[in-house]
């Protein structure tokens, strides 16, 4: 049985949430509104109070605390929260652990803002791509992450949460060299391949003696809880949706490494050479390294394959493979960040905000998972490899979906599996991908249980 602290417990904020105007907060306490964003706040605020958790079921965390509540009351200086049932782990005698604290108040000051400001704003059009990249850039500017003042050292570390140990002491492995270097992390802020290179970081900031180092975590709602902020994560922002935070990820990166992971690493893949493959990013510098230990390179020479049939050859040149050899991937990483700097400077672009980067408007509108938009995707390599690239990204967000996600979990459990629909020589692809991901345990936390939400059908 799972532990509560069956006492109530008062947290206050420190610092800017002081600063929440009686609007703001009279958004998340008037009956008008309390509805939606406190639920929503709930569930994330769970998810951060559950961090260690062994479970990435969001139905099951949910259900197994379908007691927790956790209210916001008003007082003069802005306010304070009042929790019921929270998780024992988040606390230590008797006081809540600090980095939660900090969590928790990071994903209200998200949830406000972009409840309050983004959705309901007519400012921003978010039907139309300069409206969403804006949307996005306010709310990095809001949680403080963007920095004019540093140069580029932000690297983009992406893997699965579910991976074996050597895996993730391999991804240790190159986030100590990736800081040895000066160089910062940002990850998906979960476990596995995303907190591996943040610990591994922290030793090499440690050793070089460099202060103020970022480990920033980017999540949203529906993955929060399969995937709650590791204790690394100094800097939390939580983005409406798996688009916005994806385009995040590459707005403010200025490289990417990618650890071996399932098919939610397979969906950001295929975002970013979606994106990559617009004629706008053929003079965009941004290295793309994918690398894990010895017993991984069968997951990348698999990976490499299906990329090629998929998007044809010419994709091979955006990435590079780095197998069993931490030093080098750092090494190759700090020389390319280099040569971004000097693009950068070149073309008048921001270090801390790529303007120039083009991410077409499909990678960027939402896609609303059911069976039924999932049935209509239309997998064919008879159609342009940008417009595949978008619709198998969204094939893989669908399985993430059904894997992980809350409501995803209770769709299948009503309708049954998720039906693809691919031309024979794609289908084949698919399915032996998907079956490598099951195969290596990489589907779920417990993979030896794991059955398919998913069915892969010829057209």
């Amino acid at each position: 049985m799972t532990e509560k602290i069956r006492s109530e417990v008062h947290i206050g904020p420190r610092g800017t949430l002081e600063l929440l105007s009686q609007r703001e907060v009279a958004a998340l306490t008037s009956s008008a509104r309390q509805g939606h964003l406190m639920e929503l706040y709930r569930r994330c605020a769970l998810a951060v109070m559950n961090t260690g958790s062994v479970s990435d079921d969001a139905a099951e965390v949910f259900a197994e605390y379908a007691d927790f509540s956790i209210e916001v009351a008003r007082r003069t200086r802005g306010l304070k929260l009042i929790i019921h049932n929270a998780p024992a782990s988040a606390f230590v005698d008797g006081r809540m652990l600090e980095g939660i604290r900090q969590h928790l108040f990071a994903v209200l000051r998200d949830i406000v803002y972009i409840g309050t400001e983004i959705l309901d704003s007519p400012l921003f059009n978010l039907r139309c791509s300069e409206g969403i990249t804006d949307a996005v850039f306010h709310i990095l500017k809001h949680a403080r992450l963007l920095n004019p003042d540093l140069a580029p050292n932000l690297v983009v570390c992406w893997g699965g949460h579910a991976i074996s140990r050597r895996e993730y002491d391999y991804s240790k492995e190159v986030g100590y060299q990736l800081g040895l270097r000066g160089l910062d992390i940002c990850t998906g802020c979960g476990p596995g391949a995303m907190k591996g290179p943040m610990k591994g970081a922290a030793v090499g900031h440690a050793k070089q003696r460099l202060k103020d180092s970022r480990y920033l975590g980017l999540s949203e709602p529906g993955i929060i809880a399969a995937e709650p902020p590791n204790p690394m994560v100094s800097h939390l922002v939580v983005l409406p949706d798996i688009e916005k935070r994806l385009e995040a990820f590459l707005r403010i990166s200025h490289g990417i490494v990618v650890f071996p992971g399932g098919v939610g690493t397979a969906e950001e893949i295929l975002y970013l050479m979606g994106v990559m493959l617009d004629p706008g990013n053929d003079r965009q510098a941004l290295p793309i390294i994918f690398t894990g230990p010895p017993e991984s390179a069968d997951y990348f020479h698999e990976l490499d394959a299906f990329l090629r049939l998929v998007l044809g050859d010419d994709i091979a040149r955006r990435y590079q493979i780095v197998v069993g050899d931490a030093a080098a991937v750092g090494a190759l990483m700090g020389s390319e960040i280099r040569r971004v700097r000097r693009q950068r400077r070149r073309d008048g672009d921001a270090y801390y905000f790529n303007w120039l980067l083009k991410v077409p408007l499909d990678h960027q509108l939402p896609f609303e998972v059911s069976h039924e938009a999932v049935a209509d995707l239309r997998l064919s390599r008879d159609l342009p490899p940008h417009e595949l690239a978008v619709n198998l990204r969204r094939a893989f967000s669908a399985i993430v979906t059904g894997n992980v996600k809350d409501y995803g979990i209770r769709m299948i459990r009503e309708k049954g599996p998720f039906e693809l629909h691919s031309e024979a020589g794609l289908m084949e692809a698919l399915e032996h991908l998907l079956r490598q991901f099951v195969a290596q345990g990489r589907m779920k936390l417990e993979s030896s249980a794991y059955e398919p939400c998913y069915q892969v059908r010829r057209i």
